[in-house]
């Protein structure tokens, strides 16, 4: 196989410019073209990357490109990442892969048909923070996970992004749209889910908008937008995940993992940096000494200062993955587990009662130092 792969990516928004501007960073890719149902945005990006513009169907026809990134919305993604499959290509989906099992299994199914790798974000569980506490784990230093508490709760998004609507309708609310992060990292560092628990809520049936420019505008609920789940993993751990978006403040923490040995702090799943905590019996909490990872180095500016961001990084490991005939971290192995994971939570919430899973997966590939180095130019 080549030793360098053309990416083309459908789908031009916001998220777009991430995949565009951090790519260059990674060794076995090259994103060569763009396509979106507006044509205007194509354009626009490609003007901006140095990339070509294509249609949709002009993409999938281009024999420079072997791999589709889609950036398309959460309720396009299956019919996109399915014609992708079918036109010959890989395909790594921004997350969530699908919205149901059954959409998952078929893309499956297409996949092994015609050979090729389907991958999903999220990739921040790649970052150096949650590699350094997969690497604390895995030698031993908080015993065996047996319990955990997991929170990812704010009163929305109605107040900052431009156009909200998506995030409330099926598909979206804060398990789908939140949950991708906090499962992926929770199998980087536990394994697989056996069964899920869940109450779920939504605190109205309309949000109105205070973002510009659709301020006043008043959206429908259709999906719940407050949910307490209890996960019981194959291991025998069993963890609390609140994910919410009716809950203007809090004080809990975003992961925190307890051990037969000791307890560990695991920082924000949705980024790839932050300050690991962990203590022993003596139940004094302090940072685990900071390493070297290249995901975990601070490279942009935010609001609450500087931040390690190398989204991509799964699509780099999954083209690296296809070079090198391994596999891929960010697989769809794992990402349908994820989806498994999710909608039975969601079905839980509706039918009152436990669900088995009916998938699993293998936890993922540590990723050390030297193999993050290996994925960069």
């Amino acid at each position: 196989m080549a030793k360098e792969l053309g990416v083309g990516i459908i789908g031009c928004g916001n998220i777009s410019t991430t995949y565009f501007s951090l790519s260059p960073l990674f060794k076995g890719l090259k994103v060569l073209a763009c396509a979106d149902l507006n044509r205007s945005a194509a354009e626009l990006r490609a003007e901006e990357f140095g990339v070509k513009a294509q249609s949709i169907e002009e993409l999938l026809a281009n024999d420079e490109i072997d791999v589709v990134v889609n950036l398309t919305i959460p309720a396009a993604h299956f019919e996109v990442s399915k014609a992708i499959l079918e036109a010959g290509k890989h395909v790594y989906s921004e997350k969530p892969l699908v919205l149901s099992l059954e959409e998952g299994e078929e893309l499956r199914r297409i996949a092994k048909e015609k050979n090729l790798a389907v991958g999903c974000a999220p990739d921040t569980f790649l970052g150096g923070a949650h590699q350094l506490a997969r690497k604390h784990i895995d030698e031993g230093g908080v015993g065996r996970i047996t319990s955990g508490t997991c929170h990812v709760m704010s009163p929305g998004m109605e107040m900052w992004h431009p156009n909200p609507g998506f995030f409330f309708l099926k598909g979206g609310g804060p398990i789908l749209d939140l949950g991708p992060y906090y499962i992926a990292n929770l199998i980087n560092l536990i394994g697989p889910v056996k069964r899920v628990g869940a109450l779920t809520s939504m605190a109205n049936p309309t949000r109105t908008v205070t973002s510009q420019p659709l301020n006043g505008q008043v959206i429908p609920v259709e999906t719940p937008t407050n949910i307490h789940a209890l996960l019981e993993f194959v291991n025998g751990a069993t963890i609390t995940l609140s994910a919410s978006w009716d809950v203007w403040s809090h004080r809990h923490a975003n992961m925190e993992l307890y051990g037969t040995e000791g307890s560990i702090y695991v920082p924000d799943p949705n980024f790839f940096g932050g300050v690991v905590e962990a203590s022993g019996r003596d139940k004094d909490i302090k940072p685990l000494e900071d390493w070297a990872h290249p995901f975990g180095i601070s490279n942009q500016e935010s609001p609450n200062g500087p931040r390690a961001n190398y989204r991509t990084a799964g699509l780099a490991d999954m083209v690296m993955a296809l070079i090198e005939g391994r596999d891929a971290r960010c697989s769809l192995e794992r990402s349908l587990h994820g989806i498994d994971v999710m909608t039975s939570i969601l079905k839980s919430g509706e039918e009152g009662r436990f669900i088995e899973l009916t998938t699993t997966c293998t936890q993922p590939a540590a990723l050390g130092i030297e193999e993050a180095q290996s994925l960069l130019r």
